[in-house]
Parts: C-alpha cells; sequence; structure tokens
C-alpha cells in the first residue's frame, strides 16, 4: 500500500511518538513520589555524562546527548502507537 492510497504521514506519526515520550517521562516524574506508582519512573539513562567540548578560541560548541527510558515513556509511546493507528 503506498503512501498516497493510506493517507498516513511520517511526520504525524514522529510528531505523536516525539508526544507519547514527553508526556510518558513527564508523568513518570510526577508519579514518582507516590509509593504505588512509583514503578512508573523506573529506567535506565545513557549517554554522554561528560560533554564533548570543542573550544575554537572565539567559538565553544559543547555537544551532549542524554537519554532516559521510562516504563511511562515506554507506555507513552504504545499509546502514541495506537492512536495513530487509529488516524
Amino acid at each position: 500500500m503506498s503512501k498516497a492510497i493510506s493517507g498516513k504521514n511520517n511526520w504525524a506519526l514522529f510528531l505523536l511518538l516525539l508526544t507519547g515520550i514527553v508526556l510518558g517521562g513527564f508523568i513518570g516524574e510526577l508519579t514518582s513520589k507516590i509509593p504505588f506508582l512509583s514503578w512508573l519512573n523506573y529506567g535506565q539513562s545513557f549517554g554522554f555524562h561528560n560533554p564533548i567540548v570543542l573550544d575554537l578560541g572565539i567559538l565553544v560548541i559543547t555537544f551532549g546527548l542524554s537519554i532516559k527510558i521510562t516504563i511511562a515513556s515506554i507506555l507513552g509511546v504504545l499509546i502514541a502507537i495506537l492512536i495513530y493507528r487509529q488516524l
């Protein structure tokens, strides 16, 4: 099935996934203080712990990346995929 026939847009999927990740992470942070919902904030973080700095004299560029994956963000992604399929 081609893109024109299905009518679904890849940018819509990307934006829904990004929204699901952000809202899931936000909900995970909010529920971290509640004892019976603290499991939503359980996850792993990875990336550069010490950013790479490029000093060119008049210009300083810092490269860094850190990603935190939690159960709430995974649930947010799954909900975003379900919403995309319904569109």
